[in-house]
Formats: structure tokens, C-alpha cells, sequence
């Protein structure tokens, strides 16, 4: 199947006639926005409602001798499905700042895209000029951007006990996607934070935090010690299964532990890591700016090591 047309060029002004247009007005499901850099700039600014591609150097080198397949790059089973089906028109591929298709090098991850949209999906696929930096000077009120959530280190004392409030437990949860949240116990146990957040569903990775509101959220125990001699990795499939059952719900879960820093940071960089196809250290690099205390003890690091060329290598 080749597509309908060769990929045209078009400005952020056309651009935003696109996405203003109402989606009745499409023939098929309209426009998406696919952004092809890297996982972590994403996450920090992009396009709203556009979809992250992802890319690394496992499958880039094992590709030198052959065309990237698209199921490589969209790492979503449902957009991928839609994608192929015609789901969407146009599909307009969006790079760091590239002024026009001449710019793009063969390697480049825009340009891997474009070739392998041209070669599976019937639909119009257009490039944007000047990229997501030249979009989102024009059009910020267009664009998402993260402010990261960084806990100070100290904190006055609680009213009444003469106590510091550990830094695991200040705030609230942070979100890492908008259905995936990490945090405490404390966290776990505040039924206000709890629903200022939408939490419909914990993920409870220890061996004694109570479930505090069964009969009224969903939960999954994964019991789990903090100790290097813990085998986590068995847990991941199942976590992960839990997570991706409370998004397609249209549900958010918190995963927790006892401080929010080891188990349960290490079953929510399993999840990234899994379903958005990226590396260790930039999973990690995406949690610790939202949450900077996580530090999974040394074994599970191994395990979390062990778990990426699993993933990485599939294709």
C-alpha cells in the first residue's frame, strides 16, 4: 500500500487552519500530529494532542541494512491500527526545526517516518516547516509545556508536631501520563488528594501499605521488598497489564510504595519504558524531573537494565 500523495510541505499557519478545523468536517477521524523528537523533549513542550514517535540506537543499528518497518516508530498498537486503516487525514509529521523536506538527512527520524507512512498508509501525509520550535514561537497557546514538579528539600515544620514532613511524602503525586501517577503511602491514604487527582486505581507495590479505600478504587497488590534479593522484573508484566487496563477504562492509577523512591519508581520506568519504547537513562531522566527523590535500589536498576534490550531488541 503506498499513500495517496508524495508529502506535501505547509507553514503553522496551515497548521492551525487544520487543527481548528471542526472534526465532522473530515472524512475520516482528522488530522494527527506526529512529533519525532526524542521522548523526553515531548514530554517537556509539544503540540497539543499530537503523538510522540519513538526511536534508539538498538533498532537504529539493527535497520542500516533494511526499511524501517512503521511499526517500529509508533510504539501505540491503536494509533499504529488506525494509522494503517486510513484512520487519520492528514498526517502531518513534526521535527525539532527543520525548514523544509531538503533539510532532512536520510537517518533522520522525520525522514524513517515519512518513508515508511509513504510505504503503508493510503492517506495525505504532509511535513511541517520549522518544526515544533518554529510552531510554538508562533503558537503557544497551541502547544502543551510541562512545568516539572521538583520537591525543595526542606520544608517547615507541621503545625502542632515539631516535625519536618519527609520529602517523599510532600505534595501530592506527580503525573508522569496523564492516567499514571507515582507517590507514597501517605499520598495513597489521602482520599482529598486522591480525587483532585482523578485517581480511580492504586497500584500498591509493597509488602504492608494498607489499601485504604477498597469498595470505593480499583486495586492491585504487587508485594515486593526493598532488597537487592526482591526479583521485581516478575512483576512487570502484571503492573503493566494493570496500568494500560485503568487507561483504556479512561481511569488514572497511582502506583506507590512505602516512599514513592524505589519499588514503585521502578514499576513506573518499566512502564515507560515498555509502552513508550525508550531507553533506561531517558525513562529515567522523564520521572526524576517530576519526581527527583526516586532512586530504585542497585538490583532493580540491574533488573530495569536487563528489561531494556528485552524490549528494545523486539523487532
Amino acid at each position: 500500500m503506498t499513500s495517496s500523495s508524495e508529502a506535501l510541505e505547509i507553514t503553522g499557519n496551515e497548521l492551525v487552519h487544520i487543527l481548528r478545523t471542526p472534526q465532522d468536517q473530515y472524512t475520516s477521524g482528522g488530522c494527527v500530529v506526529l512529533d519525532c523528537r526524542p521522548f523526553l523533549d515531548f514530554s517537556m513542550a509539544h503540540i497539543c494532542e499530537s503523538r510522540n514517535v519513538n526511536w534508539n540506537s538498538m533498532l537504529r543499528r539493527r535497520s542500516k541494512s533494511s526499511v524501517v518497518a512503521l511499526e517500529w516508530l509508533i510504539p501505540d498498537k491503536t494509533l499504529l491500527g488506525r494509522l494503517r486503516f486510513g484512520g487519520f487525514s492528514p498526517v502531518v509529521v513534526v521535527d525539532e526545526r527543520s525548514c523544509s523536506l531538503a533539510d532532512l538527512k536520510s537517518e533522520s527520524v522525520a525522514q524513517m517516518l515519512l518513508t515508511a507512512l509513504q510505504n503503508e498508509v493510503q492517506t495525505q501525509i504532509c511535513f511541517l516547516q520549522g518544526g515544533f520550535e518554529g510552531f510554538s514561537e508562533a503558537f503557544p497557546e497551541l502547544c502543551y509545556s510541562s512545568a516539572s514538579n521538583y520537591l525543595s528539600t526542606t520544608e517547615p515544620e507541621s503545625p502542632g508536631t515539631g516535625r519536618l514532613t519527609p520529602a517523599y511524602d510532600r505534595d501530592g503525586p506527580v503525573e508522569l501520563l496523564p492516567f499514571l501517577y507515582l507517590g507514597s503511602a501517605i499520598h495513597s491514604s489521602r482520599r482529598e488528594t486522591l480525587a483532585a487527582a482523578g485517581i480511580t486505581a492504586v497500584l500498591n507495590v509493597s509488602s504492608t501499605c494498607p489499601n485504604f479505600y477498597e469498595g470505593e478504587l480499583q486495586y492491585l497488590r504487587l508485594t515486593v521488598e526493598d532488597t537487592l534479593a526482591a526479583d521485581i522484573r516478575a512483576c512487570f508484566n502484571t503492573a503493566i497489564t494493570f496500568i494500560d487496563s485503568v487507561k483504556q477504562s479512561g481511569g488514572r492509577v497511582l502506583v506507590h510504595c512505602q516512599a514513592g523512591i524505589s519499588r514503585s519508581a521502578t514499576i513506573c520506568l518499566a512502564y515507560l519504558m515498555h509502552t513508550q519504547r525508550v531507553r533506561l537513562d531517558e525513562a529515567f531522566d522523564f520521572v526524576k524531573q517530576r519526581r527527583h527523590i526516586i532512586s530504585p535500589n542497585l538490583a532493580f536498576m540491574g533488573q530495569l537494565l536487563q528489561f531494556e534490550t528485552d524490549i528494545l531488541c523486539q523487532g
